[in-house]
């Protein structure tokens, strides 16, 4: 099932360096319209439960205090085939494998400190908006 909405977080590590507004600007000038924002610090709970499904693997302590380690940009995102154009347009996970011009391959620090986060799935685009977002912060 295709949808026109993603989620997207920009990380703790492009907030700080002051990048916030230049990947805002590259997702809207790639069609994306923003339905719902907010900027915020998550609670070490708010991590885990977010990230639960990596609960049992070696890297989940150092991703939670990761994300609290500062303030993240949230938003959920609209344009037809959101999820595969937002996953094209954040790039590989790793930095250093991200193709040219792709937010990761601009802003990320490393493959732990990767700028953004996107889902990965229609349903995950879903159940992460509503981890984030109230049916009254959508516009």
């Amino acid at each position: 099932m295709k949808t026109n909405q993603t989620f997207t977080m920009i990380k703790p590590d492009a907030v700080s360096n002051g990048h916030t507004g230049k990947i805002l600007d590259q997702i809207i000038s790639n069609g994306f319209r923003i339905k719902a924002m907010k900027y915020m610090q998550l609670t070490k709970e708010q991590a885990e439960d977010f990230y639960g499904i990596h609960r049992e693997r070696p890297f989940f302590n150092d991703l939670v205090s990761f994300m609290i380690s500062g303030p993240i940009v949230a938003a959920i995102l609209e344009k037809e085939n959101a999820v595969e154009d937002f996953r094209k347009l954040i790039g590989a996970t790793n930095p250093k494998e991200a193709a040219e011009g792709t937010i990761r391959n601009r802003f990320a620090v490393s493959i732990d400190a990767n700028a953004i986060h996107g889902s990965d799935s229609n349903e995950n685009a879903a159940i992460e908006g509503n981890f984030f977002f109230s049916s009254f912060e959508r516009f």
